[in-house]
């Protein structure tokens, strides 16, 4: 127990250095002195959210659990990686995102299928500067969440961001590269540089050169805020100061982590020569290391909205890994051939899998008077239901999080076929806080969720 003083620290004390920051995890000695909590309890509970988007859609026959719904459904293979969560996990089924669609548009539906999958709103077809979409739910989150935070929103994909011009039947690549829109015209640029995202969650100061130049080296940016570490632990009891400790091992590992990864692609011939330093050449190194940063930023609170790309639309890469030397996009259009279903089914059953980490790392990190992933919602899904029809109906959708004791795990709930996924996206922005009258082809909020 902490010896409690008329003052406590502050909830954005920070640890600073030489052109950086270290934001740090909530602590005892954060809750506020001669309260009824002080140096007993935790505040209250701070409500994060976020979106994991997978794409090609799935294979739904083994996505969505037979039955009318309720607590003893049967897991099926894509959500079997999720068994250990399964009592914070709510499985849904019958959301379709008809908003998106347009009998007068043609192709284009993957585009289409990501573009509006949290807005709700059909993007204009364009291969130029006037793109026009819809703004998203997580940064409806963000209007709020965002406000105290360093970070509004954190977005992050596996795949580069960079092609301009058509990438699907005359729709701007744009549309592909953001899943997060913070205005109609204002689509948010996707991450994949784990060392550009480390410099965000941790650089505040001098050139993006400089900065750069000194992640390089072996000097660890925890290094450079030794001497903020040391006068920090002098004001903290025994349980904050193991608190830190864990967290600042953390950072550091991710540190390491990078370097190694940079250091391998200095000398590891690469599938692409612009592929950038800091990317591991794994797939499943770089989906797990942007995850960690991911729970990192949510621990440290540097932000509380996050979007996750787990591959872009249309995606080709292939998995050999798993035993699937196919391409994902060739597979998702199985047209019931066993072979490309199953193949179908075992990447979507890896990114689950991938998925499942992240929340095992939420799960085991404390926060306040939980666990991290007890104070927030994380939503998986596909902008398609199966792959094969390209259509946005039955929706394949996960939530996993306590959300502050706002959502019940443990539950499939069916609702009626064809009711808005917008539905959803209000009911989520309820549970963290936010309310709005309405999204896009909303009705109204999910009833029992």
């Amino acid at each position: 127990m902490n010896f409690v003083t008329k003052k406590a620290l502050s909830r954005r004390e920070a640890l600073r250095g030489m052109g950086a920051m270290v934001a740090l995890p909530f602590l005892d000695s954060m809750v506020p002195a001669m309260t009824p909590l002080a140096g007993t309890a935790a505040a209250p509970a701070i409500p994060r959210l976020g979106f994991v988007y997978a794409p090609n859609g799935m294979f739904l026959p083994n996505f969505h659990p037979a039955g009318p719904g309720g607590s003893d459904y049967v897991m099926t293979p894509i959500l079997s990686p999720l068994e250990a969560y399964r009592e914070q996990m709510v499985v849904v089924t019958g959301l379709s995102n008809r908003g998106i669609v347009s009998p007068n548009e043609g192709g284009g539906v993957h585009t289409r299928a990501h573009g509006g999958w949290l807005s709700g709103v059909l993007p204009k077809r364009t291969e130029g500067a006037d793109i026009r979409a819809g703004k998203t739910v997580d940064q409806y989150a963000a209007d709020v969440l965002g406000a105290d935070t360093s970070l509004r929103s954190l977005e992050l994909t596996t795949e580069s961001n960079f092609s301009v011009g058509n990438c699907e039947n005359g729709y701007s690549c744009t549309y592909q590269n953001s899943t997060s829109w913070r205005t109609p015209t204002t689509p948010l640029p996707h991450e994949r540089d784990p060392r550009v995202v480390f410099r965000r969650l941790f650089g505040d100061g001098g050139s993006v050169e400089a900065r750069m130049a000194q992640m390089r080296t072996d000097r660890s940016i925890l290094d450079s805020v030794m001497e903020s570490i040391n006068q920090l632990e002098r004001r903290l009891g025994q349980s904050d100061r193991a608190a830190v400790d864990e967290y600042l091992n953390a950072v550091r590992e991710i540190e390491r982590r990078i370097q190694r990864a940079e250091e391998n692609s200095a000398t590891t011939p690469l599938p692409t020569a612009d592929q950038p330093a800091g990317v591991p050449d794994e797939y499943d190194e770089h989906v797990e290391i942007l995850f960690e940063m991911l729970a990192l930023a949510y621990q440290a609170d540097v932000t509380r909205v996050s979007c996750f790309q787990m591959a872009r639309e249309l995606s080709g890469r292939t998995y050999p890994e798993i035993g699937v030397p196919e391409a994902h996009h060739s597979v998702s259009h199985h047209q019931l051939n066993p072979h490309n279903i199953e193949q179908y089914t075992k990447i979507n059953t890896h990114h689950v899998s991938l998925f499942s980490k992240l929340i095992e790392r939420m799960h085991n990190t404390p926060d306040g008077d939980g666990t991290l992933l007890d104070h927030t919602i994380m939503l998986y899904g596909t902008g398609m239901g199966d792959g094969d029809h390209h259509t946005p109906y039955n929706l394949p959708v996960i939530l996993v999080g306590g959300g502050c004791g706002t959502l019940a795990g443990g539950r499939h709930m069916k609702y009626e076929m064809d009711t808005p996924f917008m539905n959803l996206g209000l009911t989520l922005l309820d549970k963290v806080g936010v309310h709005l009258d309405g999204i896009a082809d909303s009705t109204g909020r999910l009833t029992d969720l």
